[in-house]
């Protein structure tokens, strides 16, 4: 976060050539500010801001959080998601006190969030953009700061899992409904792949999510 302040300023040169204080964050009036899809967090103990000369305030505080967002798994395992970070503050009406910008492109936070994400997870991550706005409430009007964070699923793991043994269920099933096997092996062989399909059904529904409002195909064929 960045601000400015007109009322903490002096000359470097009546202080020693001091131009630059970093101070608890308290000292100061800061900006109280929120994310919206927050569900919980783990704040750092790092509440110290930079102040300059000239009245420019900087702080930096890492913190860990978990959002809410709402999946669309109807393409699983070759989805994408799009899942929105909206900063905001409810406290100081836009018009008058507390309007938020963005510094930075959106081609420089996209090299950033490439370099510091974990690329050997789940998901590749694959675009970042921001929309800044106005959020019209009952008690005034407030300045919204939205990242959409662009995600792609990485599909090898449920490939190999769940669709290649699915697969091999069907082709050993049409194998055995078409073949010159007696009626008592194919029935065996079809109460084998009965179980078969059973257990791949149950192990999709414990590792899908449950807010999606559309099943995925492979579990609605």
């Amino acid at each position: 976060q960045e601000w400015e302040n007109s009322f903490v300023t002096w000359d470097p040169r009546d202080f020693c050539n001091i131009s630059q204080l970093v101070l608890p964050m308290d000292t100061y009036w800061s900006p109280h500010i929120l994310i919206v899809e927050r569900v919980n967090s783990q704040n750092s103990n790092f509440d110290y801001v930079t102040v300059t000369h000239n009245g420019s305030f900087v702080s930096t505080q890492p913190f860990q959080v978990t959002l809410t967002c709402s999946l669309m798994i109807l393409k699983f395992p070759f989805d994408t998601q799009m899942c929105n970070v909206s900063i905001a503050s409810f406290l100081h009406p836009a018009v008058t006190e507390f309007i938020m910008k963005t510094r930075r492109t959106e081609a420089a936070m996209m090299r950033d969030s490439q370099r510091y994400f974990l690329t050997d997870g789940e998901w590749k991550f694959t675009n970042l953009s921001f929309i800044e706005y106005i959020e019209h409430l009952d008690n005034g009007d407030f300045s919204v700061v939205t990242y959409v964070v662009s995600m792609e699923r990485r599909p090898t793991l449920y490939i190999l899992n769940l669709i290649l043994p699915t697969c091999a269920l069907y082709l050993l099933d049409m194998a055995v409904l078409f073949g010159p096997s007696s009626l008592e092996e194919k029935i065996s062989f079809q109460i084998a792949i009965i179980l078969g399909s059973s257990m791949l059904a149950v192990i999709l529904n414990n590792i899908l999510p449950t807010s999606s409002n559309k099943p995925p195909m492979i579990g609605t064929r």
